[in-house]
């Protein structure tokens, strides 16, 4: 059981096994040094008194720049984002605690040199300059887009992503996949994230593990990621955009028959007519229906005004195909506009995706919560993307992508169209995809709306010490498993055993 002197944004989302402590504890007394700096701990009480400690600091106090720095960082072979104890102020900060403190592991600034570092003293104690959980949000709400950008430069993109979304109604269609095409040398300059996998948040996942597991002095307990002891997910969803693409759904959805598959499908309310029948049928099979806009314009979420007025149309949609998930047209996203949609789960974050009209990704292929709302990261490129823009040939960079995301213990998630589905590419790529995880004992095939369940009934149980070992309390108890966080080769991979 690990003691902490504050919430650790880490172990709350691997539900390791933790307790705030209220008393007078070390831990507790480190965790206020001065009005700008916080220094938090968390120790383990079989760890022979070791501590990890974790800092963080005000944003809003104007001597923060003085001790720390918002920016990118290059720390062992992950990427990562927030802000930073400079080493100059690490001293000061530790001072009370331990000593013979070291610097240990560099950490990189955008310009190459070490700008911090983690520090390690001599009885096994470990400081982290920054707090992971402010890292793992920058990551999940997309706001390391704006890490060394000015305001001006942020609003340019929003002002540039609405003027194509007023254009392209009036453009023809062979006209706009032209300008698509043109268009992506310039997006493909984008050195973060890489594309068409970003590691970085897994690898810091897996190397906070170990740092954990050396402070505990063993192998660190976990709610497993999955149901079952399955070791990862394939969830298959399709996006409707026009009246061809709802007449044509057999295209995607035959394959899946013949395999056993089930899927998500996502309509627009008021693009074209959704007739009962069609919501009907794919209930019947077992088949989820989500919301996908109102009508796909690109405007759902251009602000909270817009965004509230068209709501309530949305909302009933929702009610009348019985609908709990969302994503937005084009992948167009808010984070702070997204909980208020009022939906069970989004799926609109691609985890990287420098081709879209708003490019980014969430750098994740874990589900994770924006407050209440459960989102699910798009994980394999769009087949829109793949095909028809960067016009690749076959589906090699699906298959090698799910290959990877398997190896990580990840979800696979792919969104396609029926709309485009008159492409042999996609029909044939989209069929080797099924056929290839089939058989597969691993795999927990999940509808969006099932993976979304799992997450909430996770998130509110937890794991447990008794005199017979581990075991997991709360809704996911009948279908959680403990696993313990290992090292596994040298890639600072989530693992078990």
């Amino acid at each position: 059981m690990f003691e902490a002197s504050r919430s650790f944004t880490f172990f709350d989302y691997f539900r390791v096994p933790y307790r705030v402590q209220s008393g007078d504890s070390a831990a507790v007394n480190l965790s206020s040094r001065g009005p700008v700096h916080q220094l938090r701990a968390i120790s383990h009480a079989r760890g022979e008194g070791r501590s990890l400690f974790w800092f963080a600091a005000d944003p809003q106090q104007r001597s923060a720049e003085v001790h720390s720095r918002l920016g990118k960082y290059r720390l062992h072979d992950f990427t990562f984002f927030g802000r930073v104890a400079l080493s100059v102020a690490v001293p000061g900060l530790l001072r009370g605690t331990a000593g013979g403190w070291q610097q240990a592991e560099p950490i990189l600034g955008s310009a190459g040199s070490a700008v911090s570092a983690i520090w390690r003293d001599d009885a096994g104690n470990v400081f982290l300059p920054f707090d992971p959980g402010e890292v793992m949000q920058y990551f999940w709400s997309e706001r390391y887009m704006s890490v060394g950008r000015s305001p001006l430069s942020a609003f340019g993109r929003t002002a540039a992503l609405r003027g194509y979304y007023a254009l392209r109604p009036a453009l023809p269609r062979p006209l706009q996949l032209r300008l698509r095409r043109v268009f992506t040398r310039v997006q493909g300059r984008s050195t973060f994230p890489e594309w068409p996998a970003e590691d970085s948040l897994n690898k810091m996942y897996g190397w906070l593990f170990t740092v954990s597991g050396e402070v505990a002095g063993s192998s660190v307990p976990y709610l497993d990621l999955w149901p079952d002891g399955k070791s990862w997910a394939f969830v298959l969803t399709h996006d409707v955009e026009t009246d061809v693409g709802l007449r044509e759904i057999r295209l995607l959805r035959d394959p899946e028959r013949r395999r056993g598959y089930l899927s998500s499908w996502n309509l627009v309310g008021e693009r074209y007519a959704v007739d009962d029948e069609t919501v009907r049928a794919l209930h019947n099979e077992g088949c989820e229906v989500g919301v996908h806009g109102l009508r796909h314009d690109g405007r759902d979420l251009a602000s909270r005004r817009l965004m509230q007025r068209r709501l309530p149309a949305m909302r009933q949609f929702a009610h009348q195909w019985d609908a709990v998930g969302f994503r937005s047209p084009a992948t167009q996203r808010a984070w702070h506009l997204m909980p208020m949609l009022g939906f069970e789960y989004d799926t609109s974050y691609s985890d990287t995706d420098p081709y879209e009209p708003q490019p980014g990704g969430c750098c994740t292929y874990l589900p994770y919560f924006n407050e209440q709302m459960v989102e699910l990261p798009i994980t394999l490129p769009q087949d829109h993307t793949l095909f028809s823009i960067l016009q690749h040939s076959d589906a090699g960079v699906w298959e090698r992508k799910a290959e990877h995301i398997r190896a990580h213990r990840g979800m696979v998630l792919i969104l396609t169209h029926p709309d485009y589905a008159h492409d042999p590419r996609l029909t044939h790529g989209y069929d080797r995809l099924l056929e290839l995880f089939q058989g597969d004992e691993t795999v927990w095939h999940a509808l969006a709306q099932d993976v979304a369940s799992w997450w909430r009934e996770r998130a509110a149980s937890s794991v447990r010490s008794n005199a017979d070992g581990w075991l997991v309390e709360g809704p996911a108890s009948a279908r959680g498993r403990v696993r313990f966080a290992t090292l596994r080769n040298s890639e600072n991979q989530v693992a078990g055993r």
